[in-house]
């Protein structure tokens, strides 16, 4: 019975580290049931009540807790918590000083007994509290209370030292920044300006930020991160004209300074100046002429937004010829060459090329094999083949799950399916988090993973703990987004290598064994695609659950739309909206008069404005005014998102490049969606979708066939309406299909069976 009430217990603990309270609290109740006195059950209902703001029921619990084992830290330590919650500010004190009795290491406790200090005025006790915790494991939260205990004393020196400290161990926290600033302003001293600038930064507070920045600079000339973080806001704000000006009051002053450079090149890549960021690249060239991130990044310089054909050509044809001519050129015989060009591979992707709508793969495969000579060059000792690990007895296949975007990105939120239905007795998954940005989505892969690391800006941090994992197998869930993700994915850190299609492209890498993809989503001749060995899982080959549609909160008037109107909504990003393809939306508009073509505008207004250029050439040359028909919205938040799918219409989908998070959104509210059947992979991902629910009537096989579905649509409600029938009854086989998952694991089973 002792084993069993130990499982019951440490489930409760997990549900109530997960935050599933009321699952936890059922597990608490079933041991006490069994054994009404048992200290640590009595303890997390304790701890659970707390959570839930019942803070009597927690006291009761807790001291019961106490009663029967005294010698429990964290019940201590939790009975603190209610009691200050309660008031009852020395009876606080006393539990958290009797949690570091029982447990001298117990690092929170020294905190809350620091903070209760102050605020009942003791306040030299607060500092020894403080000094303790920081002698036991130093953190940048017990710097900012000695900081903050110091202003109340107002030791203004010390207080700013502590600050600094914080900052060293947490740097470009806004707390600690904005800390900093108070300090420095009860000194009168013009750094405060500065601090508060950045805090407000940090915190995206952009226009508090701007008038910080603006008023250090009418004293001071800023160093180089004063100026990136000041054109940023301006870039926030779409105040374009302010952020190059700025850029080259930086430049003036900071000549030599790469950084400035190259975020000065993205600025004007992202507001549709590419000749001018070429220029820019120029002017640096010419003050560090041996730069190769300024050579390369000039060369994969590509416009957001294609006017025209003939320009994407030309872009296309410069790019090749450009890089194969630094390819050659960069020799690697040096150490300051290998440095260089790791440098240079690290600051951005080719991520632009892959919405051209062309066959990339030798293009892929010749800057793929660049990264891996230049990562080898940097890292020999993580470029050797190496040998599958035995799988002992009752030992689980160890799988790596490595991205940037384990968080509320389509990359986190369309495979966190494989980790959630995983046969967990056969495996054991690793996540690497190499991202910068953390939300509730990581720490849901955090709780799904047996180990989760989160390693950001340290590719030999990654690299050694991958291999002191001794993986079976490693996925890469995306390449070709985040430069630091190719770096790595050039390397040969475990046995099996393979990549997903988070960004559907073949990664190029030799040391990438297969592509994972959708056998609904490729052509036949697929492999012709992929310089890996394709996989292809059956259906849709993930996991995805039935979103959630949230109650329509607005109307179509709240969006400037008719209530009359037949709605089309193409909600692609614009960078996938190719020149070639702009004559369908006057087409539509011709054949169905009361059409009225919803698009999002991109986050900087100037590709918006190029957008609508386009728009407005295209249905000039057929006499119509694009405002009479379309509506260009800015981004909306995902409940008006929602808003816009469940009033639309009809979907309008992009060509060559189609939605799939999207249409899987779009599908669950019934819409019926215009799509093409392009050539590779990333042009099929709408139509392996349609095709899963049984509604592919809609999947047009030619532009001509395209505008005659989308104007048929328009023209027949009762068309509308069969197809959102079949969607639903398509739902089943949709949503919530385990086949890939199974597919996936028996690939990984094979693999460690044939190489093991």
């Amino acid at each position: 019975m002792s084993s069993e009430l130990d499982i019951l217990l440490a489930d409760g603990f997990t549900l109530y580290e997960s935050g599933s309270l009321t699952l936890a609290e059922q597990k608490f109740c079933q041991v006490l049931e069994v054994d009404s006195s048992h200290p640590q059950a009595l303890c997390g209902l304790g701890m659970l009540y707390y959570r839930q703001g019942r803070y009597e029921d927690a006291l009761d619990y807790l001291e019961q807790s106490l009663k029967f084992d005294a010698n429990q830290a964290s019940c201590h330590y939790t009975r603190g918590l209610v009691l200050a919650k309660l008031g009852y500010l020395a009876e606080a004190k006393t539990a958290y000083h009797q949690a570091v009795i029982v447990d001298p290491s117990y690092l929170n406790a020294y905190s809350e007994l620091g903070n209760v200090c102050i605020e009942i005025g003791e306040l030299t006790p607060a500092e020894t509290a403080y000094r303790e915790r920081i002698a036991l494991s130093p953190d940048w939260q017990s710097y900012v209370s000695l900081g903050h205990l110091f202003i109340a004393q107002q030791r203004v020196d010390e207080a700013i030292s502590a600050y600094q400290t914080a900052l060293e161990l947490q740097p470009r926290h806004p707390e600690i920044l904005s800390s900093l600033g108070i300090a420095f302003a009860a000194k009168n001293h013009p750094d405060s300006s500065l601090y508060l600038g950045f805090s407000a930064y940090r915190k995206q507070e952009y226009e508090t930020a701007i008038a910080h920045y603006q008023q250090f600079q009418n004293t001071h000339d800023g160093e180089i991160e004063f100026y990136l973080a000041l054109t940023d806001c301006y870039q926030q704000l779409n105040q374009w004209e302010e952020a190059i000006s700025t850029y080259r009051q930086g430049i003036a002053l900071h000549r030599e300074a790469v950084e400035l450079y190259l975020s000065f090149i993205l600025a004007l890549q992202n507001c549709g100046k590419i000749e001018e960021a070429r220029q820019i690249a120029a002017e640096g060239l010419a003050v560090l002429p041996y730069c190769l991130s300024l050579k390369l990044e000039k060369i994969r310089l590509f416009p957001v937004l294609y006017q025209n054909s003939e320009q994407l050509e030309f872009y296309r044809n410069r790019f090749i010829t450009e890089l194969d001519d630094l390819i050659q050129n960069c020799a690697l015989n040096t150490e300051f060459a290998q440095k260089q060009a790791f440098n240079a591979i690290a600051v951005n992707t080719n991520f632009y090329l892959q919405y051209q709508g062309k066959n990339d793969l030798k293009l892929q495969q010749k800057y793929g094999q660049f990264v891996h000579q230049v990562m080898a060059a940097n890292y020999p000792q993580w470029v050797k083949p190496l040998p599958m690990p035995t799988l002992k007895s009752g030992e689980r296949i160890r799988i790596g799950y490595i991205s940037a975007c384990l968080q509320w990105h389509t990359v986190g939120m369309v495979f966190s399916g494989w980790l959630e239905h995983r046969n967990r007795e056969d495996f054991e998954v690793y996540c690497y988090d190499v991202g910068q940005q953390r939300d509730r989505l990581t720490d849901w892969f955090r709780l799904n993973s047996d180990y989760f690391y989160s390693i950001p800006d340290d590719i030999p941090a990654v690299c050694q703990q991958i291999q002191q994992d001794s993986l079976h197998i490693l996925v890469f869930l995306d390449i070709g987004m985040y430069a630091p993700m190719t770096q790595l994915a050039s390397l040969r850190l475990a046995p099996v290598q393979c990549v997903a299609w988070g960004h559907p492209i073949t990664s190029g890498l030799p040391t990438q064994d297969y592509f994972i993809s959708s056998d609904l989503m490729e052509p036949e001749n697929a492999q012709t695609h992929y310089s890996e060995q394709l996989i292809r899982l059956p259906n849709l080959g993930i996991y995805f659950p039935k979103p959630q549609i949230p109650e329509v909160n607005q109307n179509r008037a709240d969006y400037g739309i008719p209530d009359d109107a037949v709605m089309y909504l193409s909600c692609q990003s614009l960078f996938k909206y190719l020149p070639e393809y702009d004559i369908i939306f006057p087409a539509i508009c011709q054949r169905v008069a009361k059409a009225k073509l919803v698009f999002i505008g991109h986050k900087n207004h100037p590709i918006t404005a190029q957008f609508c250029q386009r728009l407005d050439a295209a249905f000039g040359e057929v006499g119509l005014n694009y405002q009479k028909f379309c509506i260009i919205l800015p981004r909306q938040s995902k409940r008006d998102y929602w808003n816009l799918l469940s009033m639309a219409d009809i979907g309008l989908d992009t060509f060559e490049f189609t939605g799939f998070l999207t249409t899987l959104e779009a599908v669950a509210v019934n819409l019926p969606i215009v799509t093409h059947l392009g050539p590779f992979m990333r042009g099929r991902q709408s139509a392996g979708i349609l095709t899963r629910v049984g509604a592919t009537e809609t999947i047009a096989q030619t532009l001509q066939d395209y505008i005659k579905i989308a104007v048929t649509l328009g023209l027949t409600r009762e068309w509308r309406e069969a197809i959102a029938t079949q969607m639903t009854q398509g739902h089943q086989f949709l949503y919530e299909d385990t086949s890939g998952v199974k597919a996936l694991e028996n690939f990984y089973r094979t693999m460690v069976e044939e190489r093991g």
